[in-house]
């Protein structure tokens, strides 16, 4: 039988955007000159810095570079009606994968090694998903300074990167981790299959390519549950908050749990059940698609 998917054409983002996302992203553009201060500021230097950065220490991904993995970005894209960006393979220790998009003009993906090696191809799919998701709510402005905070951090970016990481507010990085819910939304509207987006969430919690066979996404969400039920509290919700404030990402227990919900909503039903056209996955690993 024939593995089919869902491709979502003409998909809007408002769609799928998680209602947090919308109140963040409509409060950060409500402070006057935001916008333009942070696409001044990560201009065509920046921009041209980070492609020169990427394409000279890094594997730029094609059809005859790593097709395998191009195959998953072009389906990826199919499904979320979206155009192709650049996917880059950067060699580094910790498993992460990062968007940029200053201006819009030259999107691109970067993945690391190390996420490569504890991931299924189908959880490597969505984790390309999520990143695409990036692009198809447009994060792209706010989504690089953040990136930039991150890399400044490592030390990949000087400069502009660490001036910009001191004068970080908190408003922003409460966008940020509301913004991860929408992508984590892309991520599931790729794979179909809500275990695939929570293995990866559970595997970049506590896997190794050792142990991550054994990892187990059912008693994953069962953590979830309970650090949920923590919350329930003044006091938990106390402590929660007080360890999510300095994050730009939501804790991963939270994000399964997520999406564990919204894949038994009707929004997200609605999206897969009034299909134009299905995708089938041999019929696209022989380059060619069907309608059903």
């Amino acid at each position: 039988m024939l593995t089919t998917k869902t491709q979502l054409v003409g998909l809007q983002a408002d769609r799928f955007r998680h209602p947090l996302d919308l109140k963040a992203t409509t409060s950060l553009k409500r402070l006057p000159g935001l916008d333009l201060l942070v696409r001044n500021l990560l201009g065509g230097i920046t921009e041209d810095f980070l492609y020169l950065n990427n394409i000279s220490a890094s594997v730029l991904i094609g059809e005859q570079q790593l097709p395998q993995i191009h195959r998953l970005l072009v389906e990826a894209c199919q499904i979320l009606d979206l155009e192709v960006p650049q996917l880059y393979l950067k060699q580094h220790p910790a498993p992460n994968a990062y968007t940029m998009a200053v201006r819009g003009k030259k999107p691109f993906i970067v993945v690391h090694t190390s996420l490569v090696d504890l991931l299924t191809p189908e959880e490597l799919q969505a984790v390309i998903a999520h990143e695409l998701g990036h692009l198809k709510c447009e994060h792209g402005v706010y989504l690089t300074l953040a990136n930039l905070i991150v890399l400044a951090t490592g030390g990949l970016v000087p400069g502009i990167g660490n001036s910009i990481a001191q004068n970080l507010q908190a408003q922003m990085l409460q966008w940020l981790r509301c913004a991860e819910f929408s992508c984590d939304r892309a991520a599931l509207l790729v794979s179909q299959d809500p275990k695939t987006v929570i293995s990866v969430l559970m595997k970049l919690s506590g896997g190794s390519p050792l142990l991550a066979p054994l990892l187990n996404v059912d008693a994953f969400l069962s953590q979830a549950r309970a650090y949920e039920e923590i919350g329930n509290t003044d006091f938990g919700k106390m402590l929660t908050s007080s360890q999510t404030e300095q994050l730009s990402h939501p804790v991963p227990v939270l994000r399964a749990k997520e999406i564990d919900r919204w894949a038994q909503t009707d929004n997200y039903q609605s999206l897969l059940n009034n299909p134009t056209m299905r995708y089938d996955k041999q019929a696209i690993n022989k380059g060619g698609w069907r309608n059903w």
